[in-house]
């Protein structure tokens, strides 16, 4: 079995049932309104998370090698959240119970946002790359729907009237295209030789 390809196929399903089962233990703590970053400020559980669900992400990436740029892609997805894990965010929306909307940005809350970059941005840029060696119109649709989900996450974190409620609900949407994508598209590597490009 293609190891590297089993650790893409864990990752999405680990990720998001961890946040789902993070996010509703945790008191003051609204799905549909927080970012999933949030819940590193309750616990260490997202935290973890981010780092190793990173580290899987790499772990496929480079031991699979799906082509220069998709592996360069794709290796930027996973050290993002790697990073994101290391570094903790600052509150958002409101979260922890009794923060600003907005706060001031401390020196890890702009690290862990710096470091989400490449897993914002190289995620739908993949999917577009990779589309002539996956699922062409799939592939493509997902880059869209991911960049549309993420400019709906970012107007709502920016406390745009209408959206800040569902900023939450944005963020978990967009995750769940691109894990859905990265999913099937390892899960489609599973039996390959990790050598084979």
């Amino acid at each position: 079995m293609n190891r590297p390809a089993l650790c893409g196929v864990i990752a999405g399903p680990l990720f998001v049932l961890t946040f789902l089962v993070n996010g509703a233990l945790v008191a003051g703590y609204s799905p549909l309104r927080h970012p999933v970053s949030s819940l590193q400020l309750a616990s260490w559980v997202q935290s973890a998370n981010f780092v190793v669900t990173g580290v899987l992400i790499v772990a496929f990436a480079v031991g699979t090698r799906p082509g220069f740029w998709g592996t360069l892609l794709i290796g930027a997805v996973g050290a993002g959240l790697v990073g994101s894990g290391i570094f903790t965010t600052d509150p958002v929306s409101g979260y922890p119970p009794g923060s600003p909307a907005l706060s001031d940005y401390t020196w890890h809350g702009q690290l862990h946002d710096l470091f989400a970059i490449p897993t914002f941005v190289g995620w739908p840029i993949a999917c577009f790359v990779l589309a002539r060696r996956f699922r062409p119109l799939y592939s493509i649709a997902t880059g869209v729907a991911f960049v549309a989900m993420f400019v709906l996450t970012n107007a709502a974190f920016a406390q745009t009237p209408g959206l800040v409620e569902f900023g939450g609900l944005f963020q978990r949407l967009t995750i769940t295209i691109g894990f859905t994508w990265l999913t099937l598209f390892s899960a489609s590597m599973l039996v390959k030789r990790p050598d084979l490009d």
